[in-house]
């Protein structure tokens, strides 16, 4: 297949005894200790984790569950908003809720669509497939923006110095900056009063977190040395220019890096730089993985003919990824983490495991509550009227969207008749994943959940389910089988 020749990366040929242990699958004991550790410090007894010969991996019921009982809420392991999303949302770097306020987030989607229109564009530059729950898609400022909102209402908005009615009604964790200096990054703080309500403190938990973690390594704020910065940077615009899911692989290598980094300074002095890598690589040992250019779905656009050239140009465009990624947090004592073997099976496993990471903006939930008003209320001020007359006509309302891998909803296998399904519900507000009962699920049964649409032919989904590598025999796909 292509791009299985030869690696251009010298790594691979000097750690390659290393490279196999760690995309070796773990021995059975080992990672079943592991979920069994994971489910009881997460407290999801309801679930567990079991091997079978038929399925491999799957996820059990430990209880029995009614239709539409959360399963499960699990906590990504590693996820990132998507480059373009960035724009429409302004979301905590590492729970990924909303954060800041209404008017603030209003009043930046106006802003950023001021700008597209005196540039003579419309909002479709920031339309993907993300705009979940958008009230209007995006026909941007098509009507010559003559209702547009004034500007020094829009940054009145953005700055906090006008409310919008009702709002309190829907607050949102005030905002926290990168502690490194970068703008890319903002979290959310929660206020936490005293008993009596006179002692206020606040949590950073998330940016502490979130540099822990991950972006410790990857800040490319004015605390991060010049050189290191400028490479980071590089890496950045590369990913944004071409795949973000670089920006994801970025975030596994750091967290094994730092997990790395941390196991090491509590270790006995004698143990070595291996083992400890190979413990701080353990939790992403555990998901499914191939390499990125060799599992990565062939574009409807490209002949098969084209299907070796293709996924040569992809194994390129990652190694040119891991060259950048490279010249700004290489780790020698790490060295073989940075194999290019290593980063496509690290981008393929994203690829066969992440779940669509998806949260609905308040700013929907406000319009809808504004909407049930009289118009006596709705127009109660000046800016409530002026943007309340055109918000129909332009993107207020996009939901975030990125991806994510989840250490426990990625153990669930594929059926087209699934027991359960990822949904949010409304009082789901961060970036967990959320798995509910579509039907009731006895103790002991499997639960599974559709990679796919379940509604399409069997032939369609057969093709699809094929990009995971596996042909599907539940019972709907038996009973539809052609004979």
């Amino acid at each position: 297949m292509g791009g299985s020749g030869v690696s251009p990366c010298d790594l691979d040929r000097e750690f390659a005894p290393q490279i196999a242990q760690l995309l070796a699958t773990p021995p059975l004991q080992s990672a079943q200790q592991y979920y069994d550790e994971l489910i009881l410090s997460k407290k999801h007894d309801g679930i567990r984790v079991s091997y079978s010969g038929k399925h491999g991996k799957g996820v059990c019921a430990n209880r029995d569950f009614a239709e539409d009982d959360l399963v499960l809420k699990d906590q990504m392991l590693v996820g990132a908003q998507h480059s373009l999303n960035k724009i429409d949302c302004v979301v905590c770097s590492y729970c990924f809720r909303f954060i800041g306020s209404i008017e603030f987030q209003i009043g930046r989607r106006l802003y950023l669509q001021s700008i597209g229109a005196s540039m003579g564009s419309t909002s479709e530059r920031h339309c993907h497939g993300s705009d979940v729950g958008s009230s209007a898609g995006c026909s941007g400022s098509t009507n010559g923006n003559s209702n547009a909102v004034p500007q020094e209402v829009v940054m009145s908005l953005m700055d906090g110095n006008t409310s919008l009615p009702f709002t309190d009604q829907f607050c949102l964790p005030s905002v926290v900056a990168c502690p490194g200096g970068c703008e890319g990054e903002l979290y959310c703080r929660e206020k936490k009063t005293g008993l009596l309500n006179t002692e206020i403190s606040y949590s950073q938990s998330c940016a502490d977190s979130d540099w822990d973690s991950y972006h410790s390594l990857l800040c490319t704020g004015s605390k991060t040395e010049p050189l290191r910065r400028s490479a980071l940077q590089k890496f950045i615009e590369h990913a944004n220019g071409t795949n973000d899911i670089f920006l994801v692989a970025a975030k596994a290598i750091t967290f094994t890096l730092l997990r790395y980094k941390k196991i090491k300074r509590q270790a006995a002095s004698h143990e070595s730089s291996f083992s400890l890598l190979m413990e701080a690589w353990k939790p992403l040992s555990m998901g499914f993985k191939k390499r990125w250019w060799e599992c990565v779905a062939l574009p409807e656009d490209i002949d098969s003919s084209e299907e070796d050239s293709f996924r040569q140009q992809m194994r390129d465009l990652a190694f040119a990824s891991l060259q950048l990624l490279k010249d700004a947090i290489f780790d020698p004592e790490c060295a073989p983490l940075f194999s290019l073997d290593v980063y496509g099976h690290i981008i393929g496993m994203f690829e066969l495991n992440n779940l669509d990471l998806v949260v609905a903006s308040p700013v929907e939930d406000y319009f809808i509550h504004i909407d049930d008003l009289p118009d006596s209320e709705k127009y109660c001020n000046i800016c409530m009227f002026l943007f309340a007359r055109q918000y129909k006509f332009i993107s207020l309302t996009i939901s975030l969207a990125g991806t994510a891998f989840f250490p426990l909803q990625s153990c669930m296998n594929h059926s087209c008749c699934p027991n359960a399904k990822a949904f949010k519900r409304d009082e789901d507000k961060d970036g967990h994943a959320v798995i509910l009962a579509l039907k009731p699920i006895s103790k002991g049964e499997e639960i599974t959940i559709s990679y796919i649409d379940e509604d399409l032919s069997y032939e369609e989904r057969q093709a699809q389910l094929a990009d995971y590598g596996f042909t599907c025999a539940c019972s709907k796909c038996q009973e539809e089988q052609p004979i």
